[in-house]
C-alpha cells in the first residue's frame, strides 16, 4: 500500500510541475517577474502573518516589488546578433 501511495505522490507533483511549467512559456519576462515576485510576497506574508490579510498583502507588495525589478532591468539590455534581447 505504501508503494502505490509514494507512485501516485510522484506521478502527481510531475503533472503538476509539468502543468506550471507549460503555462508559464508563453509568459513575457515582466509576467514573470510580476508573478515570481507576487509569489515570493504571498509566502512570505503568509509566513509572517498567518492570515488572508497579511498573505493578500505580502502578494501585493512582491508584485510591485516584481515589477520594479523588472524596470530596472530594462533599463540595461542590448539585442545579440540575432535580434534577441540579451540583460547585462
Amino acid at each position: 500500500m505504501r508503494i502505490q501511495t509514494v507512485k501516485y505522490l510522484g506521478l502527481a507533483s510531475l503533472l503538476s510541475v509539468s502543468l506550471i511549467s507549460a503555462g508559464c512559456t508563453t509568459m513575457s519576462p515582466t509576467d514573470r517577474r510580476i508573478g515570481t515576485g507576487a509569489g515570493i510576497g504571498a509566502v512570505t506574508g503568509a509566513l509572517i502573518g498567518g492570515n488572508v490579510r497579511s498573505t493578500a498583502a505580502g502578494a501585493l507588495i512582491g508584485a510591485g516589488a516584481g515589477w520594479l525589478y523588472d524596470r530596472q532591468q530594462k533599463k540595461y539590455y542590448r539585442y545579440d546578433h540575432r535580434g534577441r534581447r540579451v540583460y547585462r
